[in-house]
């Protein structure tokens, strides 16, 4: 499956809204304004809640949990290097591989890809190109891309 998602450039706090290839709505990501540590909810366009991605903290590197139906199912810890972005996702045994500062990049379980990212240039605000493969579990994905785009985010600031 294909999404493509466009943060908004002034807001407030985080929300996402993830677009099929048609351009229709197919779910959307809201920050917490108020809260210790970054908190996004991924939602279907019926307001249903799918995942949580809760911040630890804490770390000494950002640290990230992601919850399906109040269960945590990964965590996703950026890796301590002096040049490059890496991180660990803990529990589902995927790797990431790519250039994370330029959001190109692909998400493993062993040597088959679970997602890639592409980074949309010439645009107003940040965009991106998400293609999770039909094998994987698609908001288990979508959550571990949301979660290395916060500490990127988090990196920048």
């Amino acid at each position: 499956m294909r999404l493509y998602l466009k943060q908004k450039v002034f807001s407030f706090r985080d929300k996402f809204t993830l677009y099929d290839e048609n351009g229709h709505d197919r779910y959307y990501v809201e920050g917490e304004v108020f809260s210790f540590g970054k908190k996004l909810h991924i939602m279907d366009t019926a307001g249903n809640e799918l995942a949580m991605i809760r911040q630890r903290l804490m770390t000494f590197l950002p640290c990230y949990s992601v919850e399906i139906g109040g269960a945590t199912v990964a965590e996703v810890v950026k890796k301590f290097t002096f040049f490059r972005n890496e991180y660990t996702i803990e529990g589902l045994g995927w790797t990431v591989h790519g250039n994370m500062f330029d959001h190109e990049y692909e998400i493993y379980s062993g040597n088959q890809i679970v997602a890639q990212v592409r980074k949309e240039w010439f645009t107003f605000g940040d965009a991106y190109e998400i293609e999770i493969s039909p094998n994987a579990h698609f908001v288990t994905a979508l959550a571990v891309v949301l979660v290395i785009d916060a500490c990127l985010e988090q990196q920048s600031d």
